[in-house]
């Protein structure tokens, strides 16, 4: 994350914690007095994002990676019969064995 970024990110949550309607002017100003230099398309691209999207939305959904798999249906064997979906079998991964202090040559405590 680049330096505008980030400062547009904080100054656009200080701005909805206080209540305050997000606009570039006013993104623009909260980051100058906090002394950082920023490109000056910054706080114009973060106001148009929070035109269309809510902070708060996306606070909430921060980490949920979009939407769960679609489901695949099995195919229907024939007409009339129904169908079921199959649960996709999970494999099991086995888990590689934890080497003890034996295995190399000596241990720890002697």
């Amino acid at each position: 994350m680049s330096t505008g970024e980030l400062a547009c990110s904080y100054a656009s949550l200080i701005l909805f914690d206080d209540g305050i309607s997000i606009t570039a002017e006013k993104i623009a100003a909260l980051v100058k007095a906090a002394n950082v230099k920023i490109d000056s398309y910054w706080p114009g691209l973060f106001s148009k994002l929070f035109e269309k999207r809510s902070i708060e939305d996306l606070i909430v959904n921060v980490g949920s990676g979009g939407g769960a798999p679609a489901a695949v249906a099995a195919p229907a064997s024939g007409a009339g019969a129904p169908t079921a979906a199959a649960p996709a079998s999970e494999e099991k991964k086995e888990e590689p064995k934890e080497e003890s202090d034996d295995d190399m040559g000596f241990s720890l405590f002697d």
